[in-house]
């Protein structure tokens, strides 16, 4: 089965492992805000990427010093579901953010956790893997942060705004809260940010491809219509020397105006500049393109 961009994007993440354990607290912190229940009864995370699931247990391991209470086989096929429910291990994690189990209701981005510019990195590294996703840009470009936590929203967009001086957007969506981002560059330094430089690369050259493709496809277009206004040309001008020749008007002509015709109807499918160079002496397209106007004006006067 293909691996999609996102789980690809995920896995190039989950190899900048946390060296330092301030660093691991702070990851740990952007899984849990961005999980799927971070709460003073349990806690449980569910995700379908391999490398995010293999690396889990280590953060909170560096972390908390804790083991979760269920694990998920990392050979079962689907979602894999990581909790925690003893009441002394819930406590431990609350407590190292500023929290307490009773007054979960307003958790919310507890900054001197993350003061250091490295820990603000890991924790946005943590919220990508726990609630972010990126969708391929062959299909378009959208990178999205979903939590269930307002103010976690509301303050992970003024930490975006602050490492990446550019600000998300946001969204309500069944009762949960989206940053997101659709501008390829943004989502390319965001990805860059976050230690996923080959996810990053690939999406600028995504676009670069389609700028391309798009430039071709105007210039064919372009060319096309040249050409068949070139061709509809041809056929007035040879239309119109046809006629002056039956009406025997076309001898009577000066000889450059002959030569012009001659030109045209020995050489039909040959451009303007083409028709120029042939004459004696050669002359310039814009005379060339005069000469054409004038046997077609003759025409029609002699057609009336």
């Amino acid at each position: 089965m293909a691996v999609s961009f996102s789980a690809a994007a995920k896995a190039e993440v989950c190899r900048a492992l946390p060296g330092k354990h301030c660093c691991a607290l702070a990851e740990c912190f952007g899984i849990l805000l961005y999980c799927n229940s971070f709460g003073a009864d349990s806690i449980k995370i569910i995700t379908e990427s391999r490398e995010f699931a293999y690396i889990l247990p280590k953060l909170f391991k560096k972390a908390f010093n804790l083991s979760f209470d269920s694990y998920p086989s990392l050979a079962a096929p689907g979602k894999l579901v990581f909790q925690i429910w003893d009441e002394e291990k819930i406590t431990g994690i609350m407590e190292a953010f500023g929290f307490h189990p009773e007054d979960t209701v307003s958790l919310h981005v507890n900054f001197p956790v993350i003061e250091n510019d490295c820990c603000k990195a890991a924790f946005l590294r943590g919220a990508f893997l726990a609630g972010g996703s990126v969708t391929d840009p062959v299909k378009g470009y959208h990178m999205e942060l979903s939590t269930t936590h307002q103010s976690v929203a509301r303050e992970t967009d003024a930490l975006m705004r602050e490492v990446m001086s550019f600000p998300p957007k946001s969204a309500k969506r069944g009762g949960g809260q989206v940053l997101y981002i659709k501008q390829s560059e943004q989502i390319s330094d965001f990805l860059t940010y976050l230690s996923a430089p080959v996810a990053a690369m690939s999406i600028m050259e995504t676009r670069l491809e389609k700028e391309l493709n798009n430039k071709v496809n105007r210039r064919c277009n372009c060319d096309d219509a040249n050409t068949s206004k070139v061709v509809e040309a041809a056929q007035e001008q040879l239309g119109a020397i046809r006629v002056l020749k039956e009406a025997g008007l076309l001898e009577k002509l000066p000889e450059k105006m002959k030569q012009a015709a001659l030109a045209r109807e020995n050489n039909p499918s040959a451009s303007l500049s083409e028709l120029a160079a042939m004459m004696e002496p050669p002359i310039t397209k814009p005379a060339m393109n005069n000469r054409m106007k004038k046997l077609v004006q003759l025409a029609k006067e002699t057609v009336q």
